[in-house]
């Protein structure tokens, strides 16, 4: 047997062996690394965040940040984080960018596109492109249910090309038909403002009174506040365009407990 082990081809056989068994645990541990397999985190909540605060939250989170686009916002700080993607609460991989618009020190112009035609999806993802939100949902009787009939701001009506400031809100008026003409409430309680009008709006719902605690006397922390009761429970059904109210805090204490 012993002779056996000694021929080279035998010898070969096995070294090579040895070196496809090598190469094949490091191949699976390299991949382990670099794709940290199974090692998933939260993403943390960088809005209204300085940019090193939240490079700070992302060395601390396992994840990273990086600016991909500004905005305009008048009353909110310059240089904090407007809006991220993923959104905060989504399930990452460690060492995920997260991807971040921040307020613009100096208002920039961007081109109105034309969403007239588009449907409610297709029009929420073009204004998100162009760096716009959603002031109001505006329903009107139409077959063309959820659909754009016009882009309005300020109350006039928007054309295809008119440049608007950055981080504007435009109002979109939409149709509103007989049938499939109801969508679900969802649950905003825990969800900073921002947050909770954007899931809103995503479910074809627009904020009705949106009521601040005392303590709450700046733009900042009515940014940073988070929603502790809404006046419409979690999965009713309503109209397309209906209002839900909510009320934010400051303090954590008053969230529902988990």
């Amino acid at each position: 047997m012993g002779k056996f082990f000694q021929h080279w081809i035998v010898k070969n056989l096995l070294l090579a062996l040895l070196v496809v068994a090598v190469l094949v645990g490091g191949t699976a541990i390299a991949l382990d690394i670099i794709t940290r397999h199974g090692k998933t985190v939260v993403a943390p909540d960088f809005t209204n965040m300085t940019l090193s605060q939240a490079r700070a939250k992302a060395s601390e989170c396992e994840v990273r940040v990086r600016v991909t686009d500004s905005v305009f916002v008048q009353r909110l700080g310059a240089g904090v984080v407007f809006r991220q993607n993923p959104k905060a609460g989504a399930t990452v991989k460690k060492g995920r960018s997260i991807f971040l618009t921040i307020n613009s020190m100096v208002p920039r112009k961007v081109v109105m596109p034309n969403l007239v035609g588009y449907n409610f999806g297709e029009a929420v993802a073009e204004l998100r492109n162009r760096g716009l939100g959603i002031k109001r949902l505006r329903y009107v009787n139409d077959i063309a249910t959820n659909y754009v009939l016009a882009q309005r701001l300020g109350g006039r009506d928007l054309n295809a090309g008119d440049m608007v400031v950055s981080g504007s809100e435009i109002e979109l008026v939409l149709g509103l038909g007989s049938e499939d003409n109801r969508t679900s409430v969802p649950n905003v309680t825990g969800l900073k403002y921002i947050r909770a009008v954007e899931l809103l709006h995503s479910r074809c719902l627009n904020i009705g009174k949106a009521s601040f605690d005392k303590n709450i006397r700046s733009y900042s922390d009515s940014v940073n506040a988070v929603v502790f009761r809404q006046d419409t429970p979690e999965g009713t059904s309503r109209i397309l365009g209906s209002p839900v109210n909510i009320f934010l805090t400051l303090d954590e204490s008053k969230l529902p407990a988990k």
